[in-house]
């Protein structure tokens, strides 16, 4: 029957009469080139590739924010004019508006013009604020936080001044005032430093600072991860 022919190089006629030919290679050279298909958290809109995605962000280290805590406040007239004399690295030194001028103050402001300090005149609301309300007699520093020494310089220091080693060692002290008092006391007796432990213990804050009436800045305190062993 006519378009019903079996042999080689017949053509069939659809429904609507168009002829259908092979396509002679063409659609076989058309998908050259294309290689294998993808897998399919390859391809964008499969939800493999979406669910490989979230993946990766969990998994990627995002940026650590930048530390707040890098610095401690130092408040009181004393405590700030004895660090400043110490060449203590201060940031920023505040004075509360309307404060009397003594001759405390006017070292300080000395000092902080011949080092190039930043001086801040603020309302003593602020101040009380940015001290949290310590007793600052209307000045404060802001200094970067403590950098503690290894207890091997604590020997070096003695050993250099051609002295006998005295080294307070302090365990199971929390309360940083009773470390500044033990800084201030051991700083009148000739100690050549203090050493607390690394856990546990209190460390060189601003109430320490102020409490060793500036004997932190010329006494070093040192931490050691275990007392026992490191005596």
């Amino acid at each position: 029957m006519p378009g019903n022919s079996k042999r080689r190089g017949a053509i069939s006629k659809n429904a609507k009469g168009n002829p259908t030919a092979g396509s002679g290679g063409r659609v076989r050279r058309g998908l050259e080139g294309r290689g294998p298909t993808p897998r399919a958290e390859e391809r964008p809109n499969h939800k493999a590739y979406r669910a490989a995605r979230a993946t990766d962000r969990r998994q990627t280290p995002k940026p650590r924010k930048k530390r707040t805590d890098d610095f401690e406040w130092v408040a009181g007239r004393n405590s700030v004019l004895e660090l400043a004399r110490e060449g203590v690295p201060v940031t920023t030194l505040y004075v509360a508006e309307g404060t009397d001028r003594d001759d405390r103050i006017r070292e300080l402001f000395k000092i902080a013009a011949e080092r190039g300090l930043a001086v801040l005149e603020v309302s003593k609301g602020e101040l009380d604020r940015l001290t949290d309300r310590a007793v600052h007699q209307g000045v404060a520093a802001k200094i970067p936080s403590y950098e503690y020494a290894h207890p091997d310089e604590l020997l070096t220091r003695a050993r250099e001044a051609g002295e006998t080693p005295l080294i307070v060692m302090l365990d199971g002290v929390t309360d940083p005032r009773n470390l500044g008092a033990v800084v201030r006391s051991a700083a009148g007796f000739g100690a050549h430093g203090v050493v607390v432990a690394e856990r546990r213990a209190a460390g060189m804050t601003a109430s320490a600072w102020k409490t060793s009436a500036g004997a932190a800045a010329r006494l070093p305190v040192a931490r050691a991860t275990n007392l026992t062993r490191q005596l």
